[in-house]
């Protein structure tokens, strides 16, 4: 981020705060920019290559731009934590919002998402690849193949559990680092669903669990992932979208009831 001391970053917020002033509000906005890009990167990760990147930094901004606006320093919360979830959000609805995602990978998802609901339901456990495979009729590969289609919607993500609604909920890092730890709210329905969230992260396979951990928690890119546990990029971003998949089923109604 452009680099000024704490003292100085203190009185921008200060004085934007108490007197709306524009230069300090476009100090601020300049000194947090990076985030966007960052995060714009993160999201762009698994998008297809007609999506560009400098569209996605551009969404982001409005996201930043809002952070600064909303942000309530006296609350004592870390900006960057607020931003990255509303820059994030931002770049997520101005994708939904031109709707490029096929209906075929729409459809496609909805089919895994259900098949994979009933399995969890007869099975009481997370179902395996080819288990999931097997109850759809096609091959592991297939599925693997249909998997990382999916993680092209670029909407798979943990954070949206929380309170998919809010983008200030908290960060999913939060919830693995911390199981304990209290949603800013306050709010009672919140803070059991990050105890439930951890405790299904938890029970997950053990490389599921390894990657959720390692993208959302130590913030490592899905390629420093693959690197780690010596498998392509392309293989991590099936292996997220599955365990995120799995978790979403835990947290909505079933598609097959």
């Amino acid at each position: 981020m452009h680099e000024r001391g704490d003292q100085e970053l203190q009185e921008l917020w200060e004085r934007y705060k108490a007197t709306g002033d524009e230069r300090a509000r476009e100090g601020l906005i300049l000194h947090y920019s990076p985030l966007v890009k960052f995060v714009a990167g993160r999201v762009g990760a698994g998008l297809p290559k007609n999506v560009d990147q400098s569209d996605l930094i551009s969404f982001g901004t409005f996201g930043l731009i809002d952070a600064v606006d909303k942000f309530e320093p006296e609350r004592g919360f870390k900006f960057e934590t607020y931003a990255v979830n509303r820059i994030k959000g931002a770049i997520l609805d101005e994708l939904r919002a031109l709707d490029w995602v096929p209906r075929s990978v729409r459809s496609r998802a909805r089919e895994i998402q259900r098949t994979m609901a009933e399995l969890e339901h007869r099975l009481q456990r997370t179902p395996s690849e080819d288990e999931v495979a097997d109850q759809m009729e096609v091959s592991t590969d297939t599925l693997r193949d249909h998997l990382g289609e999916i993680a092209t919607l670029g909407f798979v993500a943990l954070d949206e559990l929380l309170n998919p609604s809010e983008r200030d909920s908290g960060a999913m890092g939060e919830v693995i680092a911390d199981p304990e730890a209290i949603d800013p709210s306050g709010s009672f329905e919140k803070e059991e669903t990050r105890y439930m969230l951890a405790d299904s992260i938890n029970r997950l396979p053990d490389r599921e669990r390894l990657v959720l951990t390692l993208y959302y928690y130590e913030g490592l890119t899905l390629a420093e992932i693959g690197g780690v546990l010596n498998v392509t990029e392309s293989r991590i971003c099936q292996i997220h979208t599955k365990a995120v998949m799995s978790l979403r089923n835990r947290f909505i109604e079933p598609a097959y009831k």
